[in-house]
């Protein structure tokens, strides 16, 4: 398993940028990889988009992987921050499922630590890992595995045909481990009821 990305190809500001927002699917998207999910936008440019999708569990605990990676020998081990073994561990997307990633609050920085937004952070190195497991980690953060990439202009059509549905993003729902709970709260930031969504789907 790697932990590295270059994010160069994905950076930069554009006028409408959705760095820093949620994408939360519409019924209307038939793709199982992404039916029902909310992603996080880390990188939205003319050069394409990138983002994590973080409310679609892995079956392994944080602590599990620490242990498989073998940056611990035992779970006991471990030394996380207080809540750390509830540190959730995603399916960030079908893009490099190899690759590790973690999205953190910026009370960490190392020198592949990349600033996404305020308050959170990036890192897709290891080191990261090693700091968590010591106790000397970011106070919060999510583990994703692979991430959701577009080609330029992409996402723009996505959007322009309803797939998905926008907002800026809510850090207490970026952190939460109910990851279940995590779509419902995603369409409240707009009003929006799961049963009504479903409802008005395919009408005009």
């Amino acid at each position: 398993m790697k932990l590295d990305i270059d994010l160069d190809s994905v950076d930069g500001d554009v006028a409408h940028s959705l760095e820093g927002h949620f994408l939360i699917a519409m019924p209307t998207i038939s793709d199982e990889a992404y039916a029902r999910t909310v992603i996080y936008v880390c990188a939205h440019s003319p050069n394409g988009a990138m983002g994590f999708i973080i409310n679609k569990p892995q079956p392994m605990s944080f602590p599990a992987l620490l242990t498989q990676l073998s940056i611990v020998e035992s779970e006991d081990d471990i030394r996380l921050s207080s809540g750390g073994h509830e540190v959730s561990v995603c399916v960030g997307g079908p893009v490099e499922k190899g690759r590790g990633f973690v999205l953190h609050s910026d009370d960490y920085d190392s020198d592949s630590t990349v600033q996404v937004a305020d308050k959170i952070a990036l890192t897709p190195t290891v080191d990261i890992l090693r700091a968590m497991s010591e106790g000397i980690g970011p106070r919060t953060a999510i583990m994703a595995l692979g991430y959701s990439g577009w080609a330029p202009g992409q996402l723009e059509e996505e959007i322009a045909a309803n797939g998905w549905l926008t907002c800026k993003a809510d850090l207490g729902i970026v952190f939460d481990n109910d990851l279940d709970a995590k779509y419902t709260r995603a369409l409240g930031l707009l009003g929006i009821e799961p049963a009504f969504l479903a409802g008005e789907a395919g009408h005009a």
